[in-house]
């Protein structure tokens, strides 16, 4: 089957944990669906009413770290408003170096947005900047058992493939508050992975000279 496969790096990247809001701040070892989305949205330059869509994508790092940083609480009023109360307080977060994301599309005017971005990627928070490196059409062959799977999030149900179980928003409202869209849970498999039996169909890519199935989310927003 034919894909583009748009390969995006950065230097850094954290996807945090939903459930955590004080203490150490740990990092999905891949990023969650709702990740992906918002860089189409991005690179679109506005809101996407995705409807159906069909994703696949491969993510890879080199290193991981811990690094200090300082953030800025403050409450708000009955209507919302900010009150005049706001206070620092220091944290420890995760974070994952030398960073590259492999995204497959089929559909053309979604690659078209990543030709010429209209707003700054990111990969997780606002100093995780990111930029295309290369846009490339491939012909992939369909696996019907992947073996091969890593690097990537798959949803837990139906499969109980081992890896890191979180529940993962695929996408956000373009509300204030926004609000989660579909909600489910997912097994994020680092991509240090080795091989294992899945009854999962995917299709067959090879990167760095090594074999990687892609498990491709086929999304109903409708």
């Amino acid at each position: 089957m034919r894909f583009y496969r748009i390969t995006i790096s950065s230097w850094t990247a954290s996807f945090r944990y939903p459930n955590l809001i004080s203490g150490y701040q740990i990092t999905l070892p891949v990023p969650p669906v709702s990740t992906v989305l918002g860089l189409i949205d991005a690179a679109a330059g506005n809101y996407i009413d995705f409807g159906k869509v069909s994703i696949g994508y491969y993510f890879e790092y080199d290193g991981k770290g811990t690094d200090l940083e300082t953030i800025y609480q403050f409450s708000v009023d009955d209507h919302g408003a900010p009150k005049n109360n706001v206070k620092s307080n220091v944290l420890n977060r995760e974070f994952l170096a030398g960073c590259r994301l492999y995204l497959y599309l089929s559909d053309e005017q979604l690659v078209r947005y990543f030709r010429h971005p209209v707003f700054q990627l990111l990969l997780g928070r606002s100093n995780d900047l990111a930029s295309v490196d290369e846009i490339r059409e491939v012909e992939l062959s369909e696996v019907e058992h992947a073996d091969h799977i890593r690097g990537q999030l798959i949803p837990f149900q139906g499969n109980f493939l081992p890896g890191v179980i979180q529940a993962l928003p695929k996408y956000f409202t373009n509300t204030i508050p926004r609000e989660n869209i579909g909600t489910e849970a997912y097994t994020a498999i680092p991509y240090s992975s080795k091989a294992f039996p899945t009854h999962l169909k995917a299709y067959e890519d090879e990167i760095d000279g090594e074999q990687v199935d892609i498990y491709i989310h086929h999304l109903d927003f409708e």
